[in-house]
């Protein structure tokens, strides 16, 4: 069977051809049956830049522009850029610069972000905070920079992509309302059912066609890494593709059930036009 006549997206998606397959890993999810991606920045260091000043995440995000327009031509596909700064980042660089220089780079990056978003460069920004255990301070600091791309996608009227904890980090909700910003908005990656947020699913999450048959809106993705030491990390990159034909194969959804999960509700949270 072949996929229906609808756009197939990926939520977040990485590529990396400084570390895996670039845009090879991108023909495969096309060959797939693949269309739209939602293409996340990385931790700048994961494309051989330590930055220290606003100028070095400047430099980290225009290289993950010149990779998306390399996917884009290289395998054919809609790329949707989400730009921002990992929570890990602000760990890593706290020790090389303490943790008060740390969080106002963080912030400093998201600002970079949010003016290419602002730009129309890219469609959404990404922040978080640590989803393993941090002393206080951390979490603190961590959680004020998540604060800070919650206002900056408020003022941009943008969707963002949130890293946290596995759970439903409802009081996300309230960060979000106190800054501005629709929850629906908000999209939790690497989500679990339980969230009140915007949920992107792993396409091996159980339960996806119950909820698609509910009505329930939400979208799909790999977190595929793109890394050679670590081939098919999270998923690999045809996994959201195959998962779909597999769930419209057996009946377990529909031809609108897709449609919703991979053009509507996508295109509505970012803002975006979905369409073959």
């Amino acid at each position: 069977m072949k996929l229906p006549e609808t756009p197939i997206t990926d939520d977040h998606i990485h590529f990396n051809p400084h570390r895996g397959r670039g845009v090879e890993a991108a023909k495969d999810f096309k060959r797939a049956g693949g269309t739209h991606v939602f293409y996340v920045s990385l931790p700048a260091y994961s494309l051989g830049i330590c930055p220290t000043t606003a100028d070095d995440f400047a430099a980290s995000f225009e290289e993950t522009l010149r990779i998306a327009d390399l996917v884009r031509t290289g395998a054919g596909i809609t790329v949707f850029p989400v730009l921002g700064v990992h929570p890990i980042e602000v760990l890593k660089y706290a020790d090389r610069l303490g943790l008060p220089a740390a969080e106002s780079l963080a912030c400093s990056g998201l600002d970079v972000a949010a003016r290419l978003v602002a730009e129309g460069r890219a469609v959404g920004l990404k922040s978080g905070r640590p989803h393993f255990p941090v002393t206080g301070d951390v979490a603190a600091a961590s959680e004020r920079v998540l604060v800070h791309a919650l206002e900056l996608a408020a003022d941009l009227g943008c969707a963002l992509q949130v890293h946290a904890e596995s759970g439903p980090c409802a009081d996300i909700v309230d960060l979000a309302k106190k800054a501005g910003m629709d929850p629906g908005r908000v999209v939790k990656h690497y989500a679990t059912p339980d969230t009140p947020l915007m949920p992107s699913f792993l396409a091996k999450q159980d339960g996806l066609a119950a909820m698609a048959r509910a009505g329930r809106r939400f979208t799909m993705e790999t977190d595929y890494m793109d890394e050679n030491s670590r081939p098919g990390a999270v998923l690999g990159p045809k996994s959201v593709p195959r998962v779909t034909r597999h769930l419209l194969e057996t009946g377990a959804i529909t031809e609108d059930d897709a449609w919703r999960i991979h053009a509507e509700t996508p295109a509505a949270v970012y803002g975006v036009e979905i369409t073959l």
